[in-house]
This record gives C-alpha cells, sequence and structure tokens, in this order.
C-alpha cells in the first residue's frame, strides 16, 4: 500500500480523531505527508520509537495502541493468565500512552500493573520482576529531543524484549490492519474485573532498600557520606524523587538539585536536547555550582536510565565525563572496594558492548575477572545477566555501555540511573576521604592502565531517503575492504551481520557466536579501531573510534587525526 492510499485511510476513518485529520489536511509538504505513512514505526534496540504526530510513522494513540494490541495477543497465546507491569516518564503524552495501552491489555484479560505516578526505567524493570509479570512497558523516548516518545517492550525476566520475542510481537503487531481490530475497556470496567491494579509505595521501597544493599564500603559511607557536597539536576525527568531518596536514606546530607530542572516537564524548557551526553544540559548546575562547590555534579534522563557526570580536573575547569571514562570509574572502583572487603567471587564477570571503551579490559585483567563482550543495547547484557542467575556459571558484577547506561546488582535488568548515581556518590566519597577529587581517580586509572581515548560522531539522516542511505552506507563499508586508515594498515574486519571476523593479513575467517546485527568493526595494526552502525533509536548513522595513546595529551591528539580520518571515511560512505 501507498502512503497516499494509507492517508486516505486516515482521512476517511471514522476512528481517527478531527484533531489528527486537521493536523494532516494542513500538511502541504509531499515528503512531510511521504515520510508520516511510507512506512510504520519498526522495533529497534528498545521498541518502537518515533515523533510525535498523525500517522504511521509517527507516536499517537493509533500506532500505541496497535502495539499493545499485538503485545496482548502474543502474551495470551504464551499463557492462560499473563500480565503487564507499565510505566511512564514525564514526556509529552506518557500518561496518556501508558492508559491507552493498559486498557488495551485490560480487554484481552491481561492483569496490568500500572504506576499510578511517573516512574523510571529501571522501576519498571524492577516491577516486572517483583510481580513476576509476563511482559513490562514502558512510555518513553529517554534521551531524545521533546518531540519524541515511545513503546519500549520488556520481557518476562525484566530485560528489554530479546531479539527472537521483539520478532513475534512485531509479528502480531502487523497483523493488524484496521483501527477497529483494536480492543480497549474502560478504566472503571478494567479496575472492577481486576485486570488494571495501580502500583503504590511498597514497590518504591523495595526497590529502594535493594539499591541499598549495592552499597560496598558500607561503613565508609555510614561515616563520611555527610561529607560530600553534590548537586544533582533530574532535567525534568523522573529520577527525581528516586535519586534523592535513595541518596537521604544512606546518609549523604548535602545534596543540591538544579531547582529550574527538578519538575517534571516534557517540553524540557532549559535543556532542548534532555541528554547527560549533552554539556548544555549542565549549564544551570554549573551556575549553581559557583555558590556550591560541589564535589560532583551529575543529571540523570528523563527515564532515568542514563547518568551524566561533570567534575573540575587538576586546573579547575569544569570538565564531562564521557560514558566510557564513568564506565571506568566505576568498574576500577567496585573492583577495588570489593578486593578490599574480599568479597570478589572466583566467577565474577564485567560485561560491556562491543562499541565501549577496551581500558576496561585491562582492569578487569588485573583483578582476575573476566570482562565479556555484547552487542549494542542493554537488553543483551540483561540477557546474560539472566542466563548467569540461572547456570550460576558467572556472577554478574557490573555491566555499562559507552551511551551512559550503567548496572550493578540482578534486582533490574536494564540499565540503571539511580544505582549508578549511589554508586558515583560513594566513590566520590571513597576519593574524598583519600584527599582526592574524581577527576584524580581517573587520572590514576590512566596513568595505571594506558592513555586509552575513545570518540563517537552521528550523522543525522531523517526521512525515507535518510534511512536508504544510512543502510547504503552500511554496505559500502560491508562491500569495500579498507586495507589501511591514514597510512596505518588495518589488521581485522568483523561484521556482525555476516558473523564473521576476517584475518586481513591471512585472509582466515572466524565464525561471531554474537547474534547478527547491522555493524561493521575494524582494527588496525596499531591496536585502534572504529566501528559504523545505524542507530536503533533515531534516524542516525554512528561511527564509533577508539585507540590508545603514551599519555594523555598524545591520547587526545591521536584521536583528534583518527577521527577526522574515519568521519571522512563514513561521508564518502554515505555518498557512495
Amino acid at each position: 500500500m501507498s502512503y497516499k492510499e494509507k492517508l486516505a485511510l486516515w482521512l476517511e476513518s471514522d476512528h481517527i480523531s478531527e484533531a489528527f485529520k486537521k493536523e494532516l489536511r494542513e500538511i502541504t509538504d509531499e515528503k512531510e505527508l511521504e515520510d508520516r505513512f511510507y512506512t510504520e514505526l519498526d522495533f529497534g534496540t528498545a521498541g518502537l520509537r518515533g515523533i510525535l504526530g498523525a500517522g504511521t510513522n509517527r507516536m499517537n494513540i493509533h500506532t500505541v495502541g496497535k502495539a499493545a494490541e499485538g503485545l496482548a495477543r502474543y502474551l495470551v497465546k504464551q499463557e492462560s493468565a499473563p500480565s503487564c507491569a507499565i510505566a511512564y516518564d514525564s514526556r509529552i503524552k506518557s500518561d496518556e500512552f501508558a492508559k491507552v495501552s493498559a486498557l488495551i491489555l485490560a480487554a484481552h484479560g491481561v492483569k496490568v500493573y500500572l504506576y499510578d505516578t511517573l516512574a523510571p526505567v529501571p522501576l519498571l524493570s524492577y516491577a516486572v520482576r517483583h510481580y513476576g509479570a509476563s511482559a513490562g512497558i514502558v512510555i518513553t523516548a529517554s534521551h531524545n529531543p521533546q518531540a519524541y516518545n515511545g513503546f519500549k517492550v520488556y520481557g518476562a525476566y525484566g530485560g528489554q524484549v530479546t531479539d527472537e520475542e521483539a520478532d513475534k510481537v512485531l509479528k502480531e503487531i502487523r497483523a493488524i490492519e484496521n483501527f477497529e481490530d483494536v480492543s480497549s475497556v474502560t478504566e472503571e470496567e478494567a479496575l472492577a474485573s481486576g485486570h488494571l491494579v495501580y502500583i503504590g509505595e511498597e514497590v518504591m521501597t523495595a526497590y529502594t532498600e535493594a539499591i541499598k544493599t549495592l552499597t560496598v564500603k558500607k561503613e565508609m559511607v555510614k561515616d563520611h557520606a555527610k561529607d560530600l557536597t553534590i548537586i544533582y539536576t533530574p532535567i525534568h525527568g523522573s529520577g527525581n524523587i528516586p535519586v534523592r531518596r535513595v541518596l537521604q536514606e544512606l546518609g549523604y546530607e548535602h545534596v543540591h538539585i538544579v531547582k529550574e530542572q527538578e519538575l517534571p516537564d516534557g517540553t524540557f524548557p532549559t535543556a532542548p536536547y534532555p541528554n547527560p551526553e549533552n554539556p548544555q544540559v549542565f549549564e544551570l548546575a554549573l551556575a549553581l555550582a559557583k555558590d556550591v562547590s560541589p564535589d560532583i555534579i551529575f543529571g540523570t534522563d528523563p527515564d532515568c536510565d542514563r547518568v551524566g557526570v561533570i567534575v573540575k580536573d587538576r586546573e579547575g575547569k569544569d570538565q564531562v565525563l564521557s560514558g566510557n571514562q564513568i564506565g571506568m570509574l566505576i568498574t576500577y572502583y567496585l573492583l577495588t572496594a570489593m578486593k578490599e572487603e574480599q568479597t570478589i567471587p572466583d566467577n565474577g564477570v564485567v560485561i560491556k558492548t562491543i562499541v565501549s571503551t577496551e581500558s576496561v579490559r585491562a582492569i578487569t585483567k588485573d583483578f582476575g575477572v573476566e570482562l565479556l563482550d555484547v552487542l549494542t543495547g542493554f537488553k543483551y547484557i540483561g540477557e546474560k545477566i539472566e542466563e548467569y542467575q540461572e547456570t550460576k556459571e558467572k556472577t554478574f558484577l557490573f555491566g555499562f555501555e559507552e551511551s551512559f547506561g550503567y548496572l550493578a546488582g540482578t534486582f533490574v535488568r536494564d540499565k540503571d540511573a539511580v544505582v549508578a548515581s549511589m554508586l558515583l556518590c560513594e566513590i566520590a566519597t571513597y576519593y574524598k576521604t583519600k584527599g582526592m577529587t574524581l577527576y584524580d581517580g581517573l587520572m590514576e586509572i590512566y596513568e595505571k592502565y594506558g592513555y586509552y581515548q575513545e570518540g563517537i560522531e552521528s550523522f543525522t539522516l531523517a526521512g525515507k531517503e535518510g534511512q536508504s542511505q544510512i543502510a547504503r552506507c552500511v554496505e559500502h563499508f560491508r562491500t569495500h575492504t579498507l586495507t589501511e586508515v591514514g597510512g596505518i594498515k588495518t589488521i581485522l574486519k568483523e561484521d556482525y551481520k555476516k558473523k564473521e571476523k576476517v584475518d586481513l593479513s591471512t585472509g582466515e575467517t572466524e565464525a561471531i557466536t554474537l547474534p547478527s546485527s547491522n555493524v561493521i568493526k575494524y582494527t588496525l595494526a596499531d591496536g585502534s579501531w572504529f566501528v559504523v552502525r545505524p542507530s536503533g533509536t533515531e534516524p542516525k548513522m554512528k561511527a564509533y573510534m577508539a585507540i590508545k595513546g603514551k599519555d594523555f595529551l598524545d591520547a587526545q591528539e591521536k584521536m583528534t587525526t583518527f577521527k577526522a580520518q574515519v568521519v571522512s571515511l563514513v561521508k564518502e560512505g554515505l555518498n557512495a
């Protein structure tokens, strides 16, 4: 069916509101109409995600309703008494989409546990496990700009649905052809039948208590938490209450909140791009820091699954830490503290994604702990946690991805910025007791394990043509094998879609045991590497680069050069 035929269906249907029809009729740009209807929102790294508005390629009550209907049909085929937990963040229409989803699921006899107020991603994961639910939904677009929202689906183990399960849910969604095929009930009917239950305080309390058990140096925190000065910004999101509650209960008395960013607001008036990777979101926090002199500044994104950190360097300049640097700090601290407390298990494992820093390989080796690589997407870390819980083969210690996602503990199966915030405050406290700052701690890690440097470049290519361009670019890297980059020979090519790695000096191939993914990775003779992949959540092409230098300055200079070389190659691919 062409985009024009789909548009006509919307304009003629009695099930589409007049407001949506008016929105569509007022669009005069044909490319805009094509973009809204040429496809349907697809499952990416974390379910559906898209721009709010009318159309099959937009987030609205109809696309959300169709997704909820498909999930409901899938669940009732799997078991006789299915259930689903639902959470939502502060984004525009998040509460509405959550209610719509709940009432559709309830209409199919699925028991729904719905948060009675906004809640972070990790609280949804926790609720799925707490209730023994068959599935979970979070309505969020994480750190995307305000125009976006999303529908993330979770499996019974509390992690994002795996590729196989996502395909089954998507098959059910795709089978829904007509608007009238989506069933629903009223809130009153759902409550009366017992198919809708609102989640109250008990889950938040249990979750908070679980997080507090992750404190490694309990006596140190008990004695010195009161000495730490903290600035925290929830960036208008769902982290405000849970992060502050955990810190307060652990004894952190000096927590200063960025008032302008404290309350939930889906328009993100002070941070149009509410991503803690973005230094601009910390401008108000830095203004507050002039009066407070904090030991640490950190912020969580709208659904509180990512955390960004600012520290002062040795010259007194504010430095926004990269996601890799935060991962290094937490990995090193956890292993150091556990060694001091004599609690490192014999079969301990740290898990990272294939695009995250190799520095932790040196760190984990030093402590005799295994490091495991998985594909990009925290669901792959969640899968491994579940596997190890069942087999007891390994003990999960920590998992992270370079895009500011971290997790310790096994009671949540997704990245958790509440846990990460607590750990970062413990780390800052630890270094403060030694007369050091977080930045001093980071430099200590570099000096001990090597000067690793990582970079990332994103290329935004929206619309139908943009998606085609991204696909062609990755295929270009797949079919045209590079022999060198900047005069340095390439020695290894890994194609995660074909699931093979090729030794470029011998031509020998070896199987990649990870799931198939549209990712290409090159390793060079000097140990540097780069990866190209499409984003699973945004209309972007992403390139990741990593090098190792002789010292901090040398690493920075090498990265500047290498990044420019990789960006040039990607641009060539995009124009191929």
